[in-house]
C-alpha cells in the first residue's frame, strides 16, 4: 500500500487516562494499551485499560495488546476491554483470525511481525490476507521468555522497506524509534504510521519534551 504523506503515530504503553490525553494532545491517532505479557515494559491490568478505553475520543485507535493466540482469550479480552483494535503481538492460526473477524465485526485486526530477518518478508505477505494492518516489531518470539515488543532497540528497516513494498495492507513501524532517529525512519522505509513507547518516555513515564521533539521531528520531514 502508498504510504501517507506524513506518517500516522500510535503512541504505546500508555499507563493512565493523564497520558492517554497527553499523546492525543501532542497528535497521536492511536494508543496503545498493554495486556499481561511475558516480558516487556507497559503491561497494566485489564480493569484499567478498561476504564481508559471508553474515554479515547472517536477517530482515535484504541489498541489492546494482547499476547494470547487463542480466539475464545482474545475475543473475551475484547469484550472486557472494549477496545476498537486489536494488536496480536504473538502468532496466530488463520482460523483464529476467521473467529476473530466473526465474533468481533468492526474490530480491526493489527498483527505484530518481529523482523528477524529475510523469513520475515514472507511471513508479513502470507498474514496480511486476514489482517487490517502489519505492525513490525523488533522483538523475539522464539526466545524461552518471549520478547513480543517494547525492546527499545531497532531492527534492519531495508527489511522493513522491502516488506511495505511486499504487502497490500498498511505498514506500521515500531522499534527503538525516538526523535534522533524517526526522520531517517521515515525516509528509509516510508511506513504508514510510526509506533513508539520507550522513545517518548523517562523513567517509564510519558515525557511532554519528548513528545514534542519526536512530532517536530516528523512534521520536519513532511
Amino acid at each position: 500500500m502508498n504510504p501517507s504523506p506524513t506518517p500516522r503515530v500510535k503512541i504505546c504503553c500508555i499507563a493512565n487516562k493523564d497520558e492517554a490525553r497527553l499523546a492525543i494532545r501532542y497528535g497521536a491517532s492511536a494508543v496503545g494499551l498493554v495486556s499481561e505479557m511475558p516480558s516487556g515494559p507497559g503491561p497494566i491490568p485489564e480493569a484499567l485499560i478498561a476504564e481508559i478505553a471508553p474515554t479515547i475520543p472517536p477517530g482515535i485507535a484504541s489498541f489492546l495488546l494482547t499476547s494470547k493466540q487463542d480466539a475464545p482469550s482474545i475475543i473475551a479480552q475484547q469484550r472486557r476491554t472494549h477496545v476498537n483494535t486489536l494488536q496480536l503481538v504473538d502468532a496466530v492460526s488463520v482460523d483464529t483470525y476467521r473467529q476473530l473477524r466473526a465474533e468481533l465485526p468492526g474490530i480491526a485486526l493489527v498483527q505484530v511481525i518481529h523482523v528477524l530477518g529475510e523469513k520475515s518478508i514472507a511471513e508479513s505477505v502470507a498474514v496480511s490476507p486476514y489482517v487490517d494492518t502489519i505492525l513490525l516489531d523488533s522483538g523475539n518470539p522464539n526466545l524461552a521468555v518471549k520478547v513480543l515488543g517494547g525492546t527499545g532497540r531497532k531492527h534492519d528497516w531495508n527489511i522493513s522497506r522491502r516488506i511495505r513494498e511486499a504487502v497490500p495492507v498498511p505498514l506500521f513501524l515500531a522499534g527503538g524509534l525516538n526523535h534522533t532517529n524517526v526522520a531517517d525512519a521515515i525516509r528509509q522505509v516510508r511506513p504508514y504510521a510510526l509506533d513508539v513507547c520507550s522513545g517518548v518516555r523517562t523513567d517509564g513515564k510519558l515525557d511532554e519534551e519528548k513528545l514534542f521533539a519526536f512530532f517536530s521531528a516528523i512534521k520536519a520531514v513532511a
